[in-house]
């Protein structure tokens, strides 16, 4: 047995609000679509390789925008359109990436926790508290230097970081639901903890949980924007970030501000849509996390 999220017909209906948001909805939901299926796609699409040298005889690069360059070239005369395209593979791969481990290893470890109690919930919220109070740039240099600087080690050391909001909002809703009258009733029949957490508890928990699978990712990317500004992003490859820190330089800002612009641009566009997605699925499913906030 398990509830059912229908929205109500009224005026503040979630249906009403997907009419109302109109443009401005499918507008960033759009976008992502267009920006996910091109970064997918990029191996077989008809783009310049992203790490090819571009030099034209007689001037030095970076070169402006053209018809036949349309973000310009950086510095060393590469197609900054095509390392767009090639850093939002990485940039994306590490958002979802780290959104996925943290919500299996955090929500997994909040709804058993908030479903079994006792002494295992007192371990994993020392555990949680824990993490929240260990300083995250300390971890992800402690980390990278031990291991390396891949896509892979990057996205753990993020997830790491994400476990614990991700787990004390995974125990707090299924606090919240453990008391309801079906998961009584399922215990009441004799089902099992393991029955009860996949078949009663996680249709419903996973509600406000993936309603905020979308500004996780966002998260995620805007930390590795960070992480390249400090020289720890990864080493092979291009993200976002990495390019954005390129063209970051004064003199390439004021005589090349194309070089950072694109990138940028690109990445806000990007952020600024999921998080607006991510808010509208959160007011659309009524997740309001003073609610779960025990």
């Amino acid at each position: 047995m398990k509830l059912t999220a229908e929205p109500p017909m009224d005026e503040s209906s979630g249906a009403v609000k997907v009419r109302r948001l109109g443009l401005g909805f499918w507008l960033p939901m759009g976008w992502m679509i267009v920006i996910v299926g091109v970064a997918l796609l990029a191996p077989v699409l008809p783009l310049k390789d992203p790490t090819d040298y571009f030099i034209r005889p007689g001037e030095r690069p970076p070169y402006p925008p053209s018809a036949d360059h349309w973000f310009g070239t950086d510095q060393d005369a590469r197609d900054m359109f095509s390392r767009i395209i090639s850093g939002a593979r990485v940039s994306l791969a590490v958002g979802f990436m780290t959104v996925t481990m943290s919500f299996i290893v955090g929500g997994t470890l909040g709804m058993v926790a908030g479903l079994v109690r006792g002494w295992f919930d007192r371990l994993v919220s020392f555990l949680f508290l824990a993490l929240l109070s260990f300083p995250g740039l300390v971890l992800v240099i402690l980390i990278i230097s031990l291991i390396d600087r891949s896509v892979l080690t990057i996205s753990v050391t993020l997830a790491i970081g994400g476990i614990a909001p991700v787990g004390r909002l995974a125990r707090a809703a299924t606090l919240s639901f453990a008391e309801r009258e079906f998961v009584i009733a399922a215990r009441t029949l004799g089902a099992r903890n393991s029955r009860i957490l996949f078949r009663e508890l996680l249709p419903n928990v996973v509600i406000p949980m993936g309603a905020l699978v979308l500004l996780g990712v966002a998260a995620a990317i805007l930390a590795e924007g960070g992480l390249a500004f400090l020289g720890l992003s990864i080493e092979k490859g291009e993200t976002w970030g990495k390019l954005i820190r390129n063209g970051s330089g004064s003199r390439v800002l004021r005589d090349s501000p194309w070089v950072a612009f694109g990138p940028i641009t690109v990445m806000f566009l990007t952020l600024a849509s999921i998080n607006y997605i991510g808010d509208y699925l959160r007011d659309f499913f009524n997740v309001r996390e003073t609610g779960l906030g025990r």
